[in-house]
């Protein structure tokens, strides 16, 4: 018996973790790839799992002694991706090195921090300064970054939630 290789499973619209617990049903090894998004909701913001592909999963099958077809038609399942007519194997380690950048909860970890230099422009995406543009001054603990502002002809350090702001 060979071992089984890793392939995708493209999954109907929210339906992942239904798909997921009818492949483990049928006795397929699963893997979907979960984070922490923090979303913005009538001025609230919450931490919610999402996940990391959103309408695809992982599963594992031997080609050679499983039915894969049967996936096809799993309740949750919109097809298997397929190269031709067979499924399309998942590159090298891709499975694997997702699986190490977890943490303790079972969540892949993102660097969320905002990829930008010091002095570099930014656009405020909402709130009182919406659309106005400063410079990036630096971050201040996990969520918040400062910014300066022209502001009655002089600059003004702001501090503002990492998802108001974006690159100009």
């Amino acid at each position: 018996m060979t071992e089984p290789r890793w392939y995708v499973v493209q999954t109907q619209p929210h339906a992942e973790n239904r798909a997921l617990q009818h492949l483990e049903r049928q006795g397929y090894r699963t893997y979907l790839p979960r984070y922490l998004k923090r979303r913005r909701h009538a001025r609230r913001v919450e931490t919610v799992a999402a996940p990391l592909f959103p309408r695809y999963l992982f599963v594992a099958v031997d080609l050679a002694s499983q039915r894969w077809r049967s996936i096809q038609s799993t309740v949750g399942v919109a097809r298997l991706v397929c190269n031709g007519e067979g499924p399309a194997m998942v590159a090298g380690d891709v499975v694997a090195g997702l699986k190490r950048r977890e943490n303790a909860d079972g969540f892949v970890r993102l660097d969320q921090r905002p990829n930008l230099l010091r002095g570099a422009p930014v656009r405020v995406l909402d709130g009182v300064f919406a659309a106005c543009i400063g410079l990036f001054d630096g971050l201040t603990d996990g969520q918040r970054v400062a910014i300066l502002l022209e502001l009655l002809g002089r600059k003004v350090r702001v501090v503002l939630d990492d998802l108001s702001v974006a690159a100009a």
